[in-house]
């Protein structure tokens, strides 16, 4: 089943949401593996290679896929989850941690989308999850969170993740915004991305922000999050016991998450 699948869903909750995926007999669904919150009797689970979409149909295309899904630092493994049962079937996948669930329809959005490699939940089968690189050789080496990103193709829907609160903003040609490398969600490929360096020595080593951040430079869409996972996980660490010190206004607070390839 190699064409884009159209699928039915429903985003439940607020805080801590996850999206119910209405699948008709033979319809499928794809998802990163350990994301599924519960399914409905007749809908069977298959591990594959890739995403299993045309593009990558086929042992070597498969192969080529899910070798693409290890530069993202992803498992080689995806999970299909298709209704084998005769009436409609529903399956529901969790967010990771508190955020929002963003259903993007590719068709809408001009096929392609780039988002950050971990931001990605599930999507209609057919839709190809590959990655996108960084031409730029500062985006690669201080990008932080976004050297490799995915690239999501296809005409069906697709579900992302954002920790926090979600900003969507459409910037015009020529409109340029400066962020938080780990606060980029996603955005359309003809957003220029880059990474710009931060004026002033004291401003990078003792304002807390890093060294860098990120620039997105219109025409398209982007979409940002308030709370990316780097940033959580690094107020959890500093905050457990033995955890390593945070100070905002220290040397090690600037260029101590550079070196470690974390801006947040």
């Amino acid at each position: 089943m190699n064409a884009m699948h159209e699928i039915d869903y429903h985003i439940h909750g607020d805080d801590m949401q996850f999206v119910e995926v209405e699948l008709d007999p033979q319809e499928a669904v794809v998802a990163e593996a350990g994301g599924m919150m519960y399914m409905d009797d007749g809908i069977a689970m298959q591990t594959i290679f890739g995403d299993g979409s045309k593009a990558n149909s086929g042992f070597m295309g498969a192969l080529l896929g899910a070798g693409k899904r290890l530069l993202t630092g992803e498992s080689l493994f995806m999970t299909v989850f298709q209704n084998q049962g005769a009436g409609k079937k529903k399956v529901a996948f969790g967010a990771p941690y508190p955020g929002k669930i963003l259903p993007m329809h590719l068709k809408d959005l001009g096929g392609e989308i780039i988002v950050q490699k971990d931001s990605f939940l599930c999507a209609a089968k057919g839709v190809t999850v590959g990655i996108a690189f960084q031409k730029k050789l500062g985006a690669g080496l201080f990008g932080g969170e976004g050297f490799i990103m995915q690239r999501l193709n296809g005409d069906g829907w697709a579900f992302v993740h954002a920790g926090g609160t979600l900003l969507e903003r459409t910037l015009a040609l020529g409109e340029m915004l400066r962020v938080d490398t780990g606060c980029i969600v996603g955005f359309q490929p003809s957003v220029d991305y880059d990474i710009q360096f931060v004026g002033g020595v004291k401003t990078a080593l003792f304002g807390g922000e890093g060294l860098f951040f990120a620039t997105l430079r219109g025409p398209g869409k982007v979409w940002l999050q308030s709370l990316p996972l780097s940033r959580l996980a690094g107020r959890i660490i500093a905050a457990a016991p033995g955890g390593r010190s945070r100070e905002e206004g220290s040397l090690l607070g600037g260029l101590g998450r550079v070196l470690d390839g974390d801006n947040s």
